[in-house]
């Protein structure tokens, strides 16, 4: 008995002439595949992507490290720094209680919170000079933590710690310095001496100038304890030095006066924060958005550039778009071929132009000693931007090509 094959039915040979569906990767290998063939072409064309985001990084790169470098320099000149003092001139006189310092440091927006106090003492050069002789410089205790307070450095030497402020040493202003005779003080060499109130103090440092607080350079800054044990210091401040948050100060003020007198807070007098507050919210108003519409236009002219790349693409491969119809490729595998190709074109640009750009910003901030600041939203915006450029330059192409019939692209023009 013989027996015979089955004859195919109709669903396996529908499946015989079925499509082969293309996967993600290929699909891309087929668009890079473009791009790889005409280097030239493809280099010249992202390069308009690259100008339009190396633009749009540039344009805000620069003017945001010039902005920090400027807010860096209104910064130091006290914008987020209060003073606090007793209203002056009453009778008696006002005092502010000991324990007002640690008050104000649990003030939540406070990052510094600080004093100085006035002993009234008399210092001078040794114990040989005339009383009548006075330097006319202030003795003052001193919080070890003035100096971040009101932005001091030390000049030479070095300032109060915990392990100094409690013995008889001392730290001179810069012009009380001057005064005194000591410019510097040297490491190694034996410390120069001061008397004050009939005692022999060793200055250990000498300050660089304040802007900020004038009065500390014309001061003799000794240890909050030693100034107690030493030359009869009650423990009460005379000015309390506030930093903090900048978008917290107005606040701060506000509360200043009775959290460092509850009992009596229209006794206390707050400084206003510096006129440099005010230059710094409006300079951080004024950023122009012309910058960002010039590398708008710049984005948009490389976009433009890409989709007549692409259009003329696929006016020089139809027959190469008849032949993969003819050899069974449908209209979406075309338009996914073109439109992936003009992505890819895009985002090679959109890659070369944000580390062109990063560059740029970086290099001429170097040159001009800002420092360097990349705005992310700039760069993730430029690269996606590209992206989106890529796809709607290649919509129309992709679905151009797609509409060439395998007979319509193989003919000769």
């Amino acid at each position: 008995m013989t027996t015979t094959a089955p004859k195919p039915t109709a669903a396996v040979a529908l499946a015989d002439t079925r499509p082969v569906r293309l996967a993600p990767l290929d699909i891309l290998r087929l668009g890079l595949l473009g791009i790889h063939t005409r280097r030239m072409r493809a280099a010249l064309s992202a390069l308009g992507i690259s100008i339009g985001i190396a633009t749009m990084i540039v344009v805000t790169g620069i003017p945001a490290s010039s902005q920090k470098a400027l807010m860096n320099q209104l910064s130091a000149l006290g914008t987020n720094m209060l003073q606090a003092v007793p209203v002056p001139n009453q009778t008696p006189p006002v005092q502010l209680p000991p324990q007002s310092v640690d008050m104000v440091r649990r003030i939540g927006p406070v990052t510094v919170a600080s004093a100085v106090a006035n002993t009234h003492a008399e210092v001078f050069r040794n114990d040989r000079v005339d009383a009548d002789d006075y330097a006319g410089l202030a003795v003052l205790a001193s919080r070890t933590n003035l100096l971040k307070a009101i932005n001091a450095e030390v000049q030479s030497g070095r300032y109060l710690s915990a392990s100094t402020e409690r013995f008889p040493t001392a730290v001179l202003g810069s012009v009380a310095a001057t005064r005194m005779g000591i410019a510097n003080v040297v490491p190694g060499r034996p410390a120069p001496q001061i008397y004050i109130n009939h005692r022999w103090f060793t200055v250990i440092g000498v300050l660089a100038r304040t802007p900020l607080s004038p009065d500390i350079d014309r001061a003799v800054l000794v240890g909050w304890d030693a100034a107690r044990t030493q030359l009869g210091f009650t423990g009460h401040p005379t000015v309390i030095y506030v930093k903090a948050r900048e978008d917290g100060i107005d606040a701060v003020r506000n509360v200043l006066p009775p959290t460092i007198y509850p009992e009596l807070p229209g006794m206390v007098q707050v400084s206003r924060p510096s006129d440099a507050l005010a230059a710094k919210r409006a300079t951080q108003t004024t950023f122009s958005a012309l910058f960002l519409g010039l590398a708008g236009v710049a984005l948009l002219v490389g976009g433009i550039g890409v989709a007549n790349t692409m259009v003329i693409s696929v006016l020089e491969r139809r027959k190469e778009i008849g032949l993969r119809r003819a050899l069974g490729a449908n209209k979406g595998q075309i338009r996914g071929q073109f439109l992936t190709e003009s992505v890819a074109l895009s985002c090679l640009g959109g890659l070369a132009g944000t580390v062109l750009g990063i560059l740029a910003t970086v290099g001429y901030a170097a040159y001009q000693g800002w420092p360097p600041v990349i705005p992310l939203p700039a760069v993730a915006g430029g690269f996606g931007g590209a992206v989106l450029i890529g796809m709607a330059a290649g919509v129309y192409p992709s679905i151009r090509a797609s509409r060439l019939t395998p007979t319509e692209a193989l003919a000769t023009t």
